[in-house]
């Protein structure tokens, strides 16, 4: 199970930050408008995403959430 990668649509600025510290490029700016006439972010594959939390720390707006999985309890 990957990681859960969530997105505020409406903080973001399309700054493309985050797009510049995804060590798996997996995060690009989308044709997608937000509201405010921003163009947003996008995962592509979020199966990838290994956790790092490098996009969230970089987003100035906290648009970002990344939220790493449970381990399973060994037996």
């Amino acid at each position: 199970m990957g990681s859960k990668w969530v997105l505020n649509s409406e903080r973001c600025k399309g700054c493309d930050l985050c797009t510049s510290v995804c060590p798996v490029d997996i995060v690009y700016l989308s044709d997608t408008m937000n509201r405010k006439g921003y163009r947003t972010v996008q995962v592509t594959d979020e199966e990838k995403c290994i956790s790092c939390g490098f996009c969230a720390m970089m987003c100035p707006d906290v648009a970002i959430e990344v939220y790493r999985p449970e381990k399973e309890a060994k037996k």
